[in-house]
């Protein structure tokens, strides 16, 4: 397996053996990409998953090898031949065309006609070898009480040719590539759909070649046919198709049977070939555009996962609403709701000045200085009112920062939210949920199911199996690239740090609760169930701020903290001293501390960590003010240049939150003054951006952006 993932890859043997070894001990792809560099040849995260994800697939294309291998077995068909081309084809499509003839058939046409014994006149006219005599003198032998005349048996023995070609595997390959390379999908507005408007206009009379048709075109125009607004249908030259099955089938036209083979040609291409064909592509373009939508999901939920946090700081989150009022919550430093009100400064109860004073008094008793406040309905009316209150009693210093609120009020009824606030009702969970977002949003974030997150295009279209494991995949690269203060973070950030799980994170904030802060890593193997290989997998990204080993604070795993002890020996300091002292740092040769295990990578990585010890990747926090004169839709002129910011991206551009409740789009091709082959090149979900307004349409509120010369 080995030899056909390194070179299905190009990564070389030794590193995909390795790397096959470590997760068989089980290992996870986090720990492997980052303690394990010189025993994969430092291969980076990417390259580790693409192993796993191959690993898989031969496993799974293995077994059905076996099954089919087993199938043939038993039905004494199974040469060594067969054997071979099953064993070497790494194609599941192809494997099953393999299988085809040998597959138990329901009754078929042909399989009726085999019953009535017309298999040796099928076999006859395939040889093609009468070119003289009449039909009429041949069929006779073939007649019998199931078989009344000339006519059926033809029939029949057509049938049974047809069923042959359309078992041609390697026929159904090269008609498949062309069915790819010439084919294209066309849709139509379906009958009762007509002169109707619908989100999917533009594919009313839509053409385009199957090979080039991008992902989220393709996803729109299924779920357009899904929803029995489209009607879907296949383009081929039928002309080329069916004069590559008679170049194969037909040998002569002088032959007696030429008006059947001809027949059974044409009628395999019809009735068996162009359907079974058609839901191949369209199968393999589901496949290619569930991977493409997933990816540019997962790059989407990367980027809003590492977005900046505030940090620690106390901050007050106000969930908007008009009728309901704004829900607000205190929250401390650490995220702990300290005190929770309601206020109703804006339309319909307009009590502007009990809810400044209220406000004013909470900002002044929690020494305030942020308040985070969510994107949803009634967002602007509430910052409206904010940026009145900041004028009237002089707290211009304060900064009211809006947060993108989506799937908070998912997590606020989960029973995630519940275990956690089990004290408070929805509506105080949201705000909650939207403040703590401000703080941190990894920590967050990690609560709410990804697809609810709302940065991803067509989600619920793809294959959720897929989509699942690769936005897990996603949270958890986030969260150990990021590090956990073990001492702060819920089970459910813990349950994505690696070797953890959401069984083994319960642990630990019990043994938490119970015994207090962890002081070392040490003690991690006094929780229950926290074994050695768990220590070994995840002790490098749990920290311990403040505790008895300042190493605990860094990326530096225990199992290397001998090699920290005998530099520290050498340069005869402690470690207080060393960590981010450069001049110091700088002088360590750390050629002289590479053992068998750990190397070159090992060391640059501790050197790395002693500079800048638990260093957080993510950017500085950088707040972004929208235009308060623009708050609707209505507001918005062609010409005018306005900030925004990035909240989705998708294959043909980016959506931006310009604070009129609803996003605008920015086309790819508006994207830069360049060609933009991936909008993920240009921008990031989360980044801050200068827009122009090239239209705006009220009616069916759609907004279009343009980045370019801005």
């Amino acid at each position: 397996m080995q030899v056909i993932i390194s070179q299905l890859l190009g990564i070389s043997e030794k590193s995909v053996k390795n790397t096959l070894s470590l997760f068989a001990e089980g290992a996870t792809v986090p720990f492997i990409a980052r303690y394990r560099k010189e025993v994969t040849g430092n291969l980076n995260e990417i390259q580790i998953r693409s192993i796993q994800d191959k690993q898989k697939y031969l496993i799974e294309i293995n077994e059905r090898k076996q099954t089919i291998l087993n199938t043939i077995a038993d039905q004494r068909l199974l040469t060594n031949k067969i054997k071979k081309t099953i064993n070497d084809t790494l194609s599941k499509t192809e494997l099953e065309d393999i299988y085809l003839p040998f597959k138990p058939k329901r009754k078929t046409k042909a399989k009726i006609a085999e019953e009535k014994g017309l298999l040796p006149l099928a076999d006859r006219i395939l040889r093609q070898k009468d070119f003289s005599g009449k039909i009429s003198d041949i069929i006779p032998p073939f007649l019998n009480e199931n078989v009344p005349d000339i006519e059926s048996a033809l029939q029949g023995a057509s049938d049974i040719i047809a069923e042959k070609i359309n078992m041609d595997t390697y026929l159904r390959k090269t008609l498949r590539n062309l069915f790819f390379k010439e084919g294209k999908i066309k849709s139509t507005v379906s009958k009762t759909k007509k002169n109707k408007p619908s989100k999917f206009e533009m594919y009313y009379d839509f053409e385009e070649s199957a090979a080039s048709i991008p992902s989220h075109r393709f996803l729109a125009i299924m779920r357009g046919e899904n929803e029995k607004i489209l009607t879907v249908k296949w383009i081929i030259p039928e002309e080329k198709f069916l004069n590559i099955i008679s170049d194969k089938y037909i040998y002569s036209t002088n032959n007696i049977f030429y008006t059947t083979i001809k027949k059974a040609v044409e009628d395999s291409f019809k009735r068996l070939l162009y359907p079974s064909l058609s839901s191949d592509i369209k199968k393999m373009l589901k496949e290619k555009s569930d991977e493409e939508a997933v990816k540019t999901f997962a790059k989407n939920l990367r980027q809003l996962l590492l977005a900046s946090p505030l940090g620690t700081k106390p901050i007050i989150a106000l969930d908007p609403g008009f009728r309901t009022g704004i829900k607000l919550v205190v929250l401390d430093a650490t995220g702990k709701p300290l005190h929770n009100t309601a206020i109703y400064p804006i339309a319909p109860h307009n009590k502007k000045e009990d809810s400044s004073a209220v406000l004013n008094k909470l900002i002044e008793k929690f020494s305030i200085k942020y308040i985070a406040l969510g994107n949803g309905t009634a967002s602007r009316e509430t910052e409206a009112f904010i940026n009145e209150y900041k004028n009237i009693f002089g707290k211009k210093n304060i900064a009211c920062i809006v947060v993108n609120e989506a799937g908070a009020s998912i997590y606020s009824v989960s029973d995630t939210a519940g275990e956690e606030f089990l004290d408070y009702d929805a509506t105080v969970r949201g705000a909650i949920s939207i403040g703590r977002r401000l703080q941190d949003p990894l920590a967050e974030l990690v609560k709410i199911d990804p697809k609810s997150i709302g940065v991803g295009q067509y989600q619920h279209d793809v294959n959720q199996t897929l989509l699942k494991q690769k936005l897990d995949e996603e949270v958890e690269h986030c969260v150990n690239l990021v590090g956990v203060d073990v001492n702060t973070a819920s089970k459910a950030l813990l349950s994505y740090v690696a070797g953890i799980g959401k069984s083994l994170a319960a642990e630990i904030v019990s043994y938490r609760n119970k015994h207090g802060k962890f002081q070392n890593r040490k003690q991690f193997l006094k929780i229950p169930k926290y074994g050695k290989k768990a220590f070994e997998q995840s002790a490098g990204f749990l920290r311990i701020k403040a505790g008895n080993n300042p190493l605990d604070s860094s990326a530096i795993h225990p199992e290397t903290y001998s090699i920290v002890e005998k530099i520290l020996s050498d340069l005869k300091t402690d470690i207080k001293t060393v960590m981010g002292n450069d001049r110091l740092i700088e002088s360590i040769n750390i050629k002289k501390y590479f053992t068998s295990n750990f190397a070159e990578q090992t060391l640059k990585d501790i050197i790395s960590e002693l500079k800048k010890p638990g260093l957080d990747p993510r950017t500085q926090y950088s707040p972004i003010e929208f235009d308060d004169n623009i708050r609707t839709i209505s507001d918005l002129k062609e010409g005018m240049v306005l900030t925004g910011i990035i909240t989705n991206i998708t294959n043909f551009g980016a959506f931006v939150d310009l604070g009129v409740h609803k996003d605008a789009l920015v086309h790819i091709s508006h994207l830069a003054d360049k060609f933009v082959k991936d909008p993920c090149d240009i921008v990031k979900v989360g980044q801050q951006v200068k827009a122009k307004v090239l239209s705006v349409d009220a009616g069916r509120k759609r907004i279009a952006l343009s980045l370019k010369g801005l």
